[in-house]
């Protein structure tokens, strides 16, 4: 009861946001219909989580998702394996200690944090991208993995660098299948719309010190390039991850957030002006490689300095990385502390609305073919306002709701319309109900919902974000004036691909 209470209190403040949002004239925004805003959620270093219980990380969450709805961001990147652990039930790997304080501690009492944040996202409309680190077993000299580990079971299969941390090693078949077996497990028993991982491939290098992969060269590279053998190691992850993905849930995402510099000019001339670390030869990912042989989805590059930055500028890589897009979803990384903290010289000459880096970058990037949305780092200082972001954004930026770019190349069919669609009264409120069409095929199946709002007899624009009151994922809305006032709806299906079906009105 009291979890359906708390969720009719959330579904009418986000109809009320909604509301405020269509209220705006359109053409004062001019806000894209379709967007990626997503938010990086992490565990690791955040400590806040092992000091609560769980019914108060419970509702510390549901507290995160609320303030990111009012940013009106679509998807949540949640970490859920930061150092070969588990921030959810399961039989492969032990429990996260960034949950509990303690590697391989189950909360208690034992709940699943994975389900809890899938559940609340997709009442909320919103996507759960369940991020993973590939390689990484420890994040210190001092951390140990927990007991049980399959470090003590093949110790041959990691090796630890001089940063002092543990880590799988790529060049072995069986580092590959035995995070190939956990994203199996993720895929089956969870209904998550992504897999997602960042820039930690092999890891950062330590000056003057070689990563101590010898034993699986001489193994398995005798006749390739060094360089070249590692960056051939994690394309083979990354295939293999993307042909389980595909085998078992087609319609689920996969992507990548590296490192913002591929390759300086001055390596390759393909490469961008920049005089940075370069993922391709540091970090051995050859990310647009992913993209361009379609092994990868999305693309979110970690863009996170300033537009007039002198080594690593970002207008230069935004430009860069929307000319290396490969026909897949680009959107970019920000980073929330950077883009409020440096002033936007166009300021000056009042051309923007904050006088952060905020609105200039917003504008730059939905002006270019190919980006497709933005993803900031970290979700945390969005919902702590950090600097104000938060009141810029739920007001002026991504003050409409956005759905997101569909993903065409995995189904570009259209899901059937929703049908009685009614006004009636649900636990004595006044709501917006309807119902979707029955299908046995998982492509085609509506799993969220737009909601249009018009003045009656004035069937607006369908393709205008102001007239979105809502995008849930529930089939009964409770109207937030309590269904006064002189108004028409339409109500259409999203498929798991963002397709759109026709509408259906009331």
């Amino acid at each position: 009861m009291r979890r359906f209470l708390l969720c009719s209190m959330l579904v009418m403040v986000m109809a009320a946001c909604a509301i405020a949002a269509s209220d705006v004239p359109a053409t004062a925004l001019s806000l894209p219909k379709r967007e990626f805003r997503g938010a990086w959620m992490h565990i690791i270093g955040q400590n806040q989580y092992a000091q609560m219980s769980p019914e108060q990380t419970r509702q510390y969450l549901v507290n995160q998702l609320d303030l990111l709805q009012q940013a009106n961001c679509n998807a949540i990147i949640w970490q859920i394996r930061p150092q070969a652990d588990a921030a959810y039930v399961s039989d492969l790997e032990p429990w996260s200690r960034w949950l509990t304080g303690e590697p391989g501690k189950a909360p208690q009492p034992v709940w699943d944090p994975l389900q809890f944040m899938i559940d609340e996202t997709h009442r909320r409309g919103m996507e759960l991208h369940a991020w993973i680190n590939p390689y990484r077993v420890t994040s210190s000299e001092e951390d140990k993995p927990a007991p049980g580990h399959i470090y003590y079971e093949h110790p041959e299969w990691f090796l630890k660098y001089a940063d002092g941390k543990i880590y799988f090693d790529p060049g072995l078949p069986e580092s590959r299948d035995f995070i190939d077996t956990v994203v199996r497990d993720i895929l089956t028993r969870y209904d998550i719309d992504a897999l997602h991982m960042d820039d930690y491939f092999y890891p950062y290098p330590v000056k003057g010190a070689e990563f101590p992969d010898t034993a699986s060269y001489n193994a398995y590279g005798i006749g390739w390039d060094r360089d070249d053998w590692r960056r051939h190691n994690v394309d083979l992850l990354i295939e293999q991850l993307h042909g389980t993905i595909r085998e078992l849930k087609p319609w689920v995402r996969f992507g990548i957030s590296p490192f913002g510099i591929w390759r300086n000019k001055a390596s390759d001339p393909d490469g961008s002006n920049t005089n940075g670390l370069q993922c391709y030869d540091a970090l051995y990912a050859d990310c647009p490689k992913w993209t361009a042989e379609g092994w990868v989805d999305y693309m979110v590059p970690q863009l996170y300095w300033e537009l007039e930055h002198k080594a690593a500028s970002d207008l230069v890589l935004m430009h860069w990385w929307n000319d290396h897009a490969n026909g897949r979803h680009m959107y970019y990384g920000q980073a929330v502390n950077n883009v409020m903290t440096h002033r936007d010289i166009a300021a000056e000459d009042g051309d923007t609305i904050n006088p952060t880096q905020l609105d200039h970058k917003l504008r730059l990037q939905r002006g270019m073919d190919n980006v497709h949305g933005v993803t900031w780092w970290p979700g945390y200082t969005i919902t702590s306002n950090f600097n104000g972001v938060l009141d810029s954004l739920a007001t002026h930026q991504t003050c409409q709701p956005a759905l997101i770019p569909a993903y065409t190349w995995l189904d570009d069919a259209a899901p059937d319309p929703v049908h009685q669609v009614k006004v009636k009264k649900v636990n004595g409120k006044k709501c917006l109900t309807w119902r979707p069409h029955d299908t046995d095929n998982p492509m085609q199946q509506s799993v969220r919902y737009v909601i249009y709002r018009f003045p009656k007899g004035k069937k607006g624009s369908l393709d205008n974000s102001a007239n979105i009151l809502s995008i849930t994922g529930e089939t009964v809305f409770p109207l937030p004036d309590g269904g006064k006032g002189d108004w028409q709806y339409a109500v259409t299906a999203l498929d798991r691909c963002w397709n759109e079906s026709d509408p259906a009105w009331k």
